[in-house]
């Protein structure tokens, strides 16, 4: 089995070689990763060289459409969708937003309910929630409230009745860590007349959706989050995204990847984000994938970023698991989850991610608007969690550190 070369991956991120971030671990990554070197350079150039209007008939206009272009359509291929079919806006909060207000026309016109589950960051929860002040109907999906498990036995009731049309639920949650089956989930939604929008951001950064193999109708995940600037990234089939009423400006409404792009985006940053291809690429290359298709380059890396997190999250499980003074929410076991572990604890969490930065651990603590979950798991939201995540650029060296810290923080 091909083990992913941590020090090629390290070396692909101008932050490792950073004095100021000598002998730091970071374990915020769920909150937004380090970003690869062809990202920043493909935004360098952008700003020295291309940073006009782009779609111009001049040169430089021309290199910074093509570039713009280029972002698009090598993530569509990576992810196995059609060019159009991929959008980019400023984060995906605001993506699903839009969406939402599309989503409040088609079923104020048509008429139908939404699912939404207990699960959620609140990006893809408060803007369907709040449909219901229109007078659509808002069904939950509740979340066990001892493991926070998303039960996928839990879905059919809930469209029994034919009347549901769209289910929202995230591919993991940010702070249960649990992996859903997404495929599985999908094809209940389908075969009950629904569509699916599918929260990917917590789960993208440990490799990118094949939107073939899951089947969501809509996929939503933000770049920054995933060695990328800041942009949100939607992916919507074109059966939905043409029977959802158009947010741009109506001359776009023709045109698929403007239709739920209210704004101008972000030319620099939707041009940087081809550096994102460019790393995956890199990586596929560099452990033997170099010469497959964009998708299978794509599945590669997924799988070589999985197994490496999977090693490195089992010890750091065990020791967690073995304690009686937290809390640690989601699954037990590495295979069945993001390497995003919350912990409930038995003192106030901010000075203990306080005491964590002074042995060199960059984590955090709070409630990550993930308001809904916590108080679900009965857990103060106000008191909060501490939160410690990586990728797969996380060293077993940090992860060694990282247990060290707590050990010494927390007390053995």
């Amino acid at each position: 089995m091909t083990l992913l070369d941590i020090g090629y991956v390290r070396s692909c991120f101008p932050a490792f070689s950073e004095p100021a971030l000598a002998g730091q671990a970071f374990f915020e990554n769920a909150g937004g990763s380090y970003t690869c070197r062809p990202v920043i350079d493909r935004l360098s150039r952008f700003y020295h060289q291309r940073k006009v209007q782009p779609y111009a008939p001049y040169a430089a206009s021309h290199a910074a459409g093509a570039e713009m272009d280029e972002a698009r359509s090598r993530l569509a291929a990576l992810m196995g969708v059609e060019e159009d079919e991929l959008s980019f806006g400023p984060s995906t909060s605001a993506n699903t937003y839009v969406l939402a207000q599309a989503v409040r026309g088609w079923l104020s016109r048509e008429g139908g309910a939404i699912v939404v589950t207990n699960q959620d960051h609140e990006a893809n929860s408060g803007v369907w929630r709040r449909l219901a002040h229109e007078g659509i109907e808002v069904r939950e999906w509740r979340i066990d409230p001892e493991t926070g498990h998303l039960d996928p036995a839990g879905l059919p009731p809930l469209l029994a009745d034919g009347r549901v049309r769209l289910v929202c639920f995230p591919h993991c949650s940010n702070v249960v860590g649990e992996i859903n089956p997404v495929a599985e989930i999908c094809a209940t939604a389908r075969a009950a007349g629904a569509f699916t929008c599918v929260d990917g951001v917590s789960y993208a950064p440990h490799g990118l959706p094949d939107m073939g193999a899951l089947g969501a109708d809509i996929y939503l995940f933000s770049a920054y989050k995933t060695y990328g600037p800041h942009q949100g990234i939607l992916l919507m089939r074109r059966a939905l995204a043409e029977l959802l009423p158009a947010q741009g400006h109506w001359f776009n409404a023709d045109t698929l990847f403007k239709r739920f792009t209210p704004a101008g985006p972000d030319h620099a940053q939707v041009a940087a984000c081809a550096g994102l291809a460019d790393y995956v690429d890199a990586l596929a290359a560099h452990h033997g994938a170099g010469g497959a298709a964009p998708l299978e380059r794509s599945r590669a890396v997924h799988r070589l970023m999985r197994e490496h997190e999977i090693r490195l999250l089992r010890p750091l499980l065990d020791q967690l698991a073995a304690r009686n003074d937290l809390r640690l929410i989601g699954p037990r076991t590495p295979e069945t989850r993001a390497p995003t572990v919350a912990l409930a604890l038995d003192r106030p969490v901010a000075p203990v991610a306080a005491a964590l930065a002074a042995h060199g651990i960059m984590a955090s603590a709070g409630d990550f608007y993930a308001v809904r979950p916590l108080e679900a798991l009965g857990i103060d939201p106000a008191r909060g969690v501490l939160r410690l995540s990586f990728v797969h650029y996380t060293s077993e060296a940090e992860v060694a550190q990282l247990m060290l810290a707590l050990d010494a923080v927390l007390g053995r």
